[in-house]
C-alpha cells in the first residue's frame, strides 16, 4: 500500500537539496538515505542525503545533482510502499489508513458511523465519521473523547461530549 509521507518544497542551495513538507511522524525512517519514494506523477526517487536545517528536513535525490534538475519535482507528493499490517512502534499512534473504514461506537455500543478520513488540523487530528443518516461528524482524536482504538477488530469507541453528535440545524 502506498502512503503519503511528504511533499517536495522549494530547492535549497545549488546542489539539488529540497525542503520537505512532512506528512509523517516517522521522518527518520521514511526519508533515510537509500529509501525509495514515489512521486504523485509516478517517478521513483532514491534519497541520497537527509539532513535537518533550521527545523526543516532537507533531502537530495540520486540523479538530481543541482537546483535546476530538482526544480522539476517541486510540489510533488511523496509516498512510500508500506505493508498493510505494519503498525507504528508507539502503541498510542496509528496510521490514517488503519483508521479509515473502522466502525465508531459510543460507550453504550451504539453505532455512530464509519471513519471516512483523518483530518490533520493545526490544533489536533480529527476523525471524519460518516453516520448512517448520511451526516458527517467531526470527532477530535484525543484520548478523552476516543478512549478505545481497536485496529485489529476495526472498532473505535468514543465518549462524546454533549452536543458533539447533534445534527446542525
Amino acid at each position: 500500500m502506498l502512503v503519503v509521507v511528504g511533499r517536495i518544497g522549494r530547492p535549497h542551495g545549488v546542489r539539488g537539496a529540497v525542503s520537505i513538507e512532512l506528512r509523517t511522524d516517522e521522518p527518520e525512517r521514511r526519508f533515510a538515505v537509500g529509501s525509495t519514494l514515489v512521486t504523485d506523477s509516478g517517478v521513483e526517487v532514491t534519497v541520497a542525503s537527509s539532513t535537518w536545517h533550521s527545523g526543516r528536513l532537507l533531502l537530495t535525490f540520486e540523479g538530481y545533482p543541482d537546483r535546476t534538475s530538482i526544480e522539476q519535482l517541486r510540489g510533488q507528493v511523496l509516498s512510500v510502499e508500506r505493508d498493510d499490517d505494519e503498525q507504528p512502534a508507539d502503541p498510542e499512534e496509528f496510521y490514517d489508513s488503519s483508521l479509515v473504514d473502522c466502525e465508531v461506537f459510543d460507550e453504550h455500543s451504539t453505532l455512530i458511523g464509519v471513519v471516512r478520513e483523518v483530518a490533520h488540523l493545526p490544533s489536533q487530528d480529527v476523525l471524519v465519521v460518516a453516520t448512517p443518516d448520511e451526516r458527517e461528524v467531526l470527532v477530535p482524536f484525543v484520548e478523552a473523547i476516543v478512549p478505545i482504538v481497536d485496529v485489529g477488530n476495526r472498532r473505535i469507541v468514543i465518549d462524546p461530549p454533549d452536543g458533539l453528535l447533534d445534527p446542525e440545524d
